[in-house]
């Protein structure tokens, strides 16, 4: 492998000198050959710089010209806005937006719906954005929910990142909330989009693996990259598994501004919260979800909707100011970085409710085109770097995409108060603008002015230091908030974490790959570190690298978790009933009853389509056929079957699939004493969560939450 031999930054980039504090921050690491692979040196922000040698060529522009620095943006300032200036991250950003056509290249499996959002509590005192201080006015939206990684054609419920934008249609324009389903994100500057997107995307040289990150290129980057790792914390959680998009929460990730009428400024972040709570599903449960329902969030919010059940999620802000924002042990710029609740309380301000199913699929849910420039008067953007820089990325996207300019003239884009401007013809041009003049000032027609009142942006005063590409020392701390993500997990969910980690890495090929990361659990938690290298079969932990800030011990943070938090009903959740001829009908009755009652979609599961004939002589019918209904679309099953049945089911393959793999996925289960066989067949152990079919009140209770005393004794986790 080529030497890559490496300067300080400094003496690079005539932009702006480096502290010398950061020169001679380096690492090395050797190949499998034993050779030098990379000598490394890290900028002020702990990023890490190669540079080329030997046999690697220098990196240029499409235009030839050297880059010096691709790893930061350029900025007025380490903490200052992104400059328009920036030729290389334009055309960087530029290229990597045009690459796919028409797919979206990241977020291209997606599922959206019609709703509407009210205000229930004003920030009058802070903003003068009507959507955030007419309480009781009503917006339309539209929403729409992705996974990352995947095409179109991938499915819906790999170990992923979720999107999470809204569209929301206000009366001042159109305000997009691009988010995710994770208040962080991967990189502290756009300029390294493309570059994580390239990484965990299909491997070019073969084209897969489809939808996935365990892959060397991925993990590749990772190592490579620290400020990756708080993210990493998250994407291994359970957070990537989630039940439905109905579980979910979302995140606007950023700080955004909030202006008042005299222009004075709070910082916000944006959250949803679901009002159903937050759920996720297991790992091998999420498996078997992908070959028994491609489709299997999709569907479920299709139904929800259809069904009347409609999907609800408030909106919540946390608000402070600069003064706070100082007092923060971390920059709130920095994309990889959360504010904890307990540090800065939600407030809850309005709600969101989807209630209608887009009319068609393409016009809508694929056309619909989300930028986070899309603001109204009152909001204003930080100076995150990330943030800058997605403010071009997604109008540009679009362009491609949606076949020019005029896209915003597709009905799901339009805004639905009125918009007037100069800007005419362009490709796809849908309305017949009239009148001679499309300019202004002018004295011949009366056409769109400007107004007192229109969109401003807050002066923001300007920070010490010199243009350049450089990252503020403030983001130089990669393992603080990912160390109080893994800290504040649940016993079980840092086990999942860690038994995450040991699968995705097991899918590494490379070994200084897999020990580059280890190396970097280190400095999270010893103890995720030792479990890790164990469940790859390490004789010893690889080295720590050099760490550009010492890793913190924040106050833990109970709002990260999941389980614990989860919601103490079955609303929104699935119970399946599993029958055959004799089947007793009250039993049934009773147990449909119940789980209805707190909140359940009951469907009744039978070995043919055509249902079964109970021990009453009346005729049940099925919902669907035991083949093609495994119990992974249930949170829940109960096993209602007469004894010949009992005793016929133990020798079927599927219906002994059904009962193992829900008492391996910790559902409860209920069983009468005809399904003892099926039970025994699929090696169920009674516990807290096998209860029998006539106690339909202990049956709910265990099928409020998964039984995770259970999951030691199943599976050998990490």
């Amino acid at each position: 492998m080529a030497s890559i031999t490496t300067a300080p930054p400094s003496a690079a980039s005539g932009e702006g000198a480096r502290p010398s504090a950061a020169e001679g921050n380096s690492v090395k690491r050797s190949d499998l050959d034993g050779n030098d692979m990379s000598a490394t040196t890290r900028g002020d922000g702990g990023e890490l710089h190669q540079r080329a040698g030997g046999g690697c060529p220098v990196m240029t522009t499409n235009q030839g010209i050297p880059v010096s620095d691709n790893q930061n943006s350029l900025r007025a300032t380490p903490r200052g806005p992104t400059l328009l200036e920036d030729f290389i991250l334009r055309e960087k950003i530029t290229h990597f937006d045009h690459e796919r056509i028409p797919e979206r290249i990241v977020h291209a499996r997606g599922s959206a719906a019609h709703g509407h959002f009210q205000l229930t509590k004003s920030l009058a005192q802070y903003t003068t954005a009507r959507v955030l201080t007419e309480v009781g006015n009503t917006t339309p939206v539209f929403a729409r929910f992705s996974t990352v990684a995947g095409g179109s054609g991938s499915v819906d419920t790999p170990r992923d990142v979720r999107g999470f934008s809204v569209k929301l249609y206000t009366s001042e324009g159109n305000w997009d909330l691009v988010g995710n389903n994770i208040p962080v994100f991967f990189i502290q500057d756009a300029i390294k989009f493309p570059d994580i997107i390239h990484a965990v995307k299909m491997e070019p040289d073969r084209g897969f693996p489809q939808a996935a990150s365990a892959h060397d290129t991925f993990w590749d980057f990772v190592s490579l990259t620290p400020e990756t790792m708080h993210m990493i914390m998250w994407a291994m959680s359970d957070r990537t598994l989630p039940r439905s998009l109905r579980m979910m929460e979302g995140f606007g990730v950023h700080s955004f501004r909030l202006l008042d009428a005299d222009g004075r400024s709070t910082f916000v972040k944006f959250h949803w919260r679901p009002e159903l709570g937050i759920q996720s599903t297991v790992w091998d449960e999420a498996l078997k979800l992908q070959h028994a329902d491609n489709d299997f969030h999709r569907r479920d919010l299709f139904e929800s909707i259809t069904g009347g059940d409609f999907p609800a999620w408030e909106l919540a802000v946390q608000l402070f100011s600069e003064e706070d924002a100082e007092g923060f042990e971390f920059d709130h710029l920095d994309s990889t970085k959360l504010i904890p609740e307990e540090l800065v309380p939600l407030t809850v301000i309005g709600r969101m409710v989807l209630d209608r199913w887009p009319d068609n699929f393409f016009a809508e849910t694929e056309q619909v085109a989300y930028c986070p420039a899309n603001i109204v008067p009152g909001i204003d953007f930080s100076n995150d770097p990330l943030l800058q820089g997605r403010l071009h990325s997604y109008l540009d996207t679009q362009l491609s995409r949606l076949g020019g300019p005029n896209f915003h003239q597709i009905p799901v884009n339009a805004p639905k108060c009125p918009f007037a401007n100069n800007q005419r013809d362009g490709h796809m041009q849908m309305q017949v603008p009239k009148g001679r003049v499309a300019y202004e000032p002018s004295s011949l027609e009366d056409g769109p002015r400007e107004t007192a009142d229109g969109y401003r942006s807050h002066a923001t005063p300007p920070d010490d230091g010199v243009k350049g590409r450089v990252r503020a020392e403030s983001f130089a701390d990669h393992y603080s908030q990912a160390r109080l993500f893994f800290r504040s997990q649940s016993a079980p969910e840092q086990a999942h974490m860690a038994s995450a980690l040991v699968f995705e890495l097991s899918k590494v090929e490379t070994v200084h790959v897999r020990e580059a990361i280890v190396g970097h659990l280190q400095h999270i938690d010893a103890g995720l570190a030792q479990r890790v290298a164990d469940g790859l079969g390490m004789d010893a932990l690889p080295p720590k690298p050099e760490a550009a800030v010492a890793p913190i011990d924040m106050a833990l943070s109970p709002a990260l978790r999941i389980i614990d938090r989860m919601k103490p009903t079955l609303k929104g959740r699935a119970v399946g009933i599993l029958v055959h001829d004799g089947s007793n009908p009250d039993v049934v009755t009773q147990l449909r009853k119940a789980a209805e009652a707190d909140g359940a979609t009951v469907k009744i599961v039978a070995p043919k389509i055509g249902g079964a004939k109970m021990s009453d002589g009346s005729r049940q019918a099925a919902d669907g056929q035991l083949a093609g209904t495994p119990s992974v679309l249930f949170d829940a099953v109960a096993v209602v079957l007469s004894a010949d049945a009992g005793m016929l089911l133990a020798k079927e393959a599927a219906a002994v699939d059904w009962v193992r793999d829900a008492f391996g996925h910790l559902k409860a289960i209920a069983a009468d004493a005809g399904a003892q066989p099926v039970l025994d067949a699929g090696g169920i152990v009674a516990d807290e969560g096998v209860v029998d079919a006539k106690d339909t009140k202990g049956f709910v209770a265990a099928a409020r939450t998964r039984q995770w005393k259970r999951e030691p004794t199943l599976r050998m986790l990490a």
